[in-house]
């Protein structure tokens, strides 16, 4: 199975643990030196980052925010001088202030080799042409696969937020291998293919990397069935740099972490107490070779879990489990902590496929209440489920299994819901009361 940079993936703990202590005293005396929010947190707490000695002793520090990221705006978190960043990217800014983030040249060569590697476990090699359906733009996920696929030796094709059909043309035309876009789009681009009747013959397409948001397993085993590719994960986020954190395999057993860039935690959303490994919580990183944006444990909202078992692929690295959501997406029903993609199984149990779906959370007499509104459409409807009633009944019998409570169903037509990697999949509507 091929890596990147067999000696780097591969690195003994103790050696990886010595970099990474290295790499954190560097990034702690940088950020007291440069960064006047750390600098005022390090002295108000008593920490002194230039007597930093154990890794251990990183939980010393409170952790950083999107808050505080959104007050420091635009550049009061940059490390270095204007004159040293060659780009700034920022978030979408579609939940308050966008973040500004900026990269010097060596963040940028250190993201291009974190998504070759990301490339190279999903499958991508020099003899592939990649379509890169990621926004390109303020937006990380373009750029970032562009120039690592660039790195890997890849054919690139920017086709970025082409229309639909186009993106389909390009896909036949110039005989895609490889496709990086987000899950959402990969549904889209999965629901015209059947539209079209276009056969997954017509396409070369072997290989598909998603990421952006997090998606299921079902759909996962929907897109490899239909279109005959392999689907591999991988993670990332504006505020620590972009696509590039962790990436599957070929064996798709959990997400590796480049722990000699980023150190991960987990803690519980709640008390941020730090969780154990295969405890489910908050993801929270440091970044310990960013210049120009370093950021000290600071809460990713992304809700997994750190895996600890090797792997067979060689890589040493921790483990993270797919994003199971976000924190923020987490729907409190009646003190019952719920998340989107526990209703993905269920669809795709009942239907044979994870339609699109959105779920609305509202409240009347003191009672919570979620309706499920799916997406239907003539493909749905097989032998097996030749009703509305049959569809209905077995979806909502299914939540009440397993989920425990009774959900209202909404079935509208195709197209009705906005398909949008930055749009969540929960409308509550208490907390706009």
């Amino acid at each position: 199975m091929p890596l990147w940079n067999e000696s780097e993936e591969t690195i003994s703990r103790g050696e990886l643990e010595q970099v990474q202590l290295e790499r954190l005293q560097q990034t702690l005396g940088r950020v007291y030196r440069r960064v006047s929010y750390y600098r005022n947190l390090f002295n108000r707490i008593g920490f002194d980052p230039f007597e930093f000695s154990s890794i251990e002793d990183l939980i010393k520090i409170p952790f950083t925010t999107k808050e505080t990221l959104r007050i420091a705006y635009p550049y009061d978190m940059f490390a270095v001088p204007l004159r040293e960043v060659v780009r700034m990217q920022s978030t979408s800014g579609t939940t308050g202030q966008p973040i500004i983030v900026g990269y010097t040249m060596n963040d940028i060569d250190h993201w291009t080799e974190l998504m070759a590697r990301v490339l190279t476990a999903g499958g991508v090699t020099k003899d592939d042409i990649i379509q890169i359906c990621f926004p390109y733009g303020l937006f990380t996920g373009g750029l970032g696969f562009h120039f690592g696929a660039e790195r890997v030796g890849a054919s690139v094709i920017p086709s970025g937020e082409a229309d639909v059909e186009q993106q389909l043309t390009i896909m036949r035309d110039y005989r895609t291998t490889a496709l990086a876009c987000a899950p959402t789009y990969a549904a889209l681009l999965l629901e015209n293919i059947m539209e079209m009747d276009m056969a997954a013959a017509e396409l070369c397409l072997r290989k598909a990397l998603l990421g952006a948001e997090s998606w299921s397993e079902a759909f996962r085993n929907e897109l490899q069935d239909k279109l005959g590719v392999i689907a591999t994960d991988n993670y990332g986020l504006t505020e620590i740099i972009g696509p590039g954190i962790s990436y599957e395999c070929e064996n798709r057993d959990g997400l590796h972490i480049s722990e000699d860039h980023f150190i991960p935690e987990i803690i519980d959303p709640e008390s941020g107490e730090i969780l154990p490994p295969g405890a489910k919580g908050e993801l929270v990183i440091t970044t310990i070779t960013k210049e120009a944006f370093p950021l000290v444990r600071y809460r990713t909202g992304d809700i997994t879990s750190l895996m600890t078992d090797p792997c067979e692929c060689g890589r040493t690295f921790i483990k993270m489990s797919r994003v199971f959501g976000r924190v923020d997406d987490m729907i409190i029903l009646n003190g019952q902590n719920i998340f989107p993609v526990q209703f993905e199984g269920i669809l795709n149990e009942v239907i044979g496929k994870v339609p699109n779906y959105r779920l609305v959370v509202d409240s009347k007499d003191n009672q919570d209440f979620l309706e499920i509104q799916v997406e239907i459409s003539q493909d749905i409807f097989n032998d097996e489920i030749k009703s509305l009633n049959y569809l209905e009944n077995g979806i909502v019998r299914n939540v009440e299994d397993r989920l425990g409570f009774i959900p209202r169903l909404k079935l509208v037509e195709p197209r009705t819901i906005k398909r949008d990697m930055k749009e969540s999949r929960v409308i509550d509507r208490r907390k706009t009361e």
